[in-house]
């Protein structure tokens, strides 16, 4: 594994361990280069998914950068890494298991939307606002507005 502060490819693990969904192991590595410390995530992949974008553009779904996307959302929250890990996953799981290789974006974005909602509401509006293209700050409230509106109606049903 090539370390991500020298670029060695030489490494050792240090620590191994399943995270909590089981479906990803967590290494901590330590660089034999520099002494640094870093951490890697294995897991299955199931195939191979392309991205078709608005534009109808196709492109390899990349894993770091539906990260990257959301740990801008969740920057200074909360919200743990095993937690983001794990949402994460649930979401490549279930585009794995959609039985098609072939993903819109707006798809993926669905899923993310629907995950953070749960996990964290701060979050949810910051990834909703560039998911979205929020331009104004009547675009926040509008959205904030619908969502009391639907989490009231939701919990008229649980009623």
């Amino acid at each position: 594994m090539r370390c991500p502060f020298c670029a060695s490819e030489d490494s050792q693990v240090k620590d191994s361990r399943h995270t909590e969904d089981g479906h990803t192991i967590r290494r901590r590595r330590l660089c034999s280069s520099c002494g640094a410390r870093f951490t890697t995530f294995e897991r299955v992949q199931l195939r191979e998914l392309t991205v078709i974008k608005k534009t109808g553009r196709r492109a390899p779904f990349e894993r770091e950068k539906l990260a990257r996307s959301v740990m801008i959302a969740l920057q200074k929250r909360p919200v743990s890494e095993e937690q983001i890990e794990r949402m994460l996953s649930g979401i490549i799981r279930r585009l794995e298991s959609l039985g098609n290789s072939d993903v819109a974006s707006d798809q993926i974005g669905q899923m993310v939307m629907e995950s953070l909602s749960h996990l964290d509401s701060v979050g949810y509006v910051r990834y909703a606002s560039v998911y979205k293209n929020f331009h104004e700050v009547s675009d926040f409230e509008s959205f904030i507005d619908k969502e009391k509106l639907a989490d009231e109606a939701n919990e008229e049903d649980d009623s």
